[in-house]
């Protein structure tokens, strides 16, 4: 997509979560991780490269002992509709007996989500749990709810704050819904 086409995109978006709510539920989210995993010191594995905004806001608000790793895994690639599950990389730390925090952008259908925790889960994990920026409404029931949400968005194409449309806009601080979808 070229930068105008993105502009374009960016310029008749409906906003959905400004700058400033995205930041108050990342604080609210950072206090329930903490309340729950302050003396757990978990193992958070970012999901590359969706979670990397969401991550990078979370992290320094988590003021406990933990380690740091990050896993990749996509049903999309470079398409918008979700497909087979591919492993780019697993996580370098193991995580046998460990407390496992999965921080991810969006939980959409739900399908990726629950195979990484299922994953963790047969490699030993004592406890998974999930933070998820946003959680969308799909108006159906999806094979896993995260433990710890942001904001909750419609059903809509979503983009911004780790979201990306096409490969662009990930690294805005809000979150937009592509106009008409």
């Amino acid at each position: 997509m070229s930068p105008q086409e993105a502009q374009k995109i960016l310029e008749e978006a409906d906003l959905l979560c400004s700058a400033e709510e995205s930041a108050l539920a990342v604080r609210r989210v950072a206090a329930e991780i903490a309340a729950r995993l302050a003396d757990a010191n978990p193992l958070v594995l970012a999901v590359m490269g969706g979670a990397v905004v969401f991550t990078g806001q979370l992290l320094p608000q988590l003021a406990f002992p933990l380690d740091f790793d990050y896993l990749h895994v996509t049903r999309y690639g470079d398409v918008t509709t979700g497909g087979k599950l591919s492993w780019i990389v697993e996580p370098r730390s193991a995580v046998a007996g460990r407390v496992v925090l999965v921080v991810d952008d969006i939980l959409d259908e739900g399908v990726t989500m629950a195979e990484i925790a299922r994953r963790l889960r047969t490699q030993g994990a004592s406890e998974v749990l999930s933070a998820v920026f946003a959680d969308k409404n799909l108006g159906r029931s999806k094979p896993i709810a995260a433990d710890f949400v942001g904001v909750h968005l419609p059903n809509r194409y979503v983009f911004g704050y780790g979201m990306d449309v096409r490969g662009a806009w990930r690294n805005l601080p809000a979150v937009y819904a592509v106009k008409g979808l």
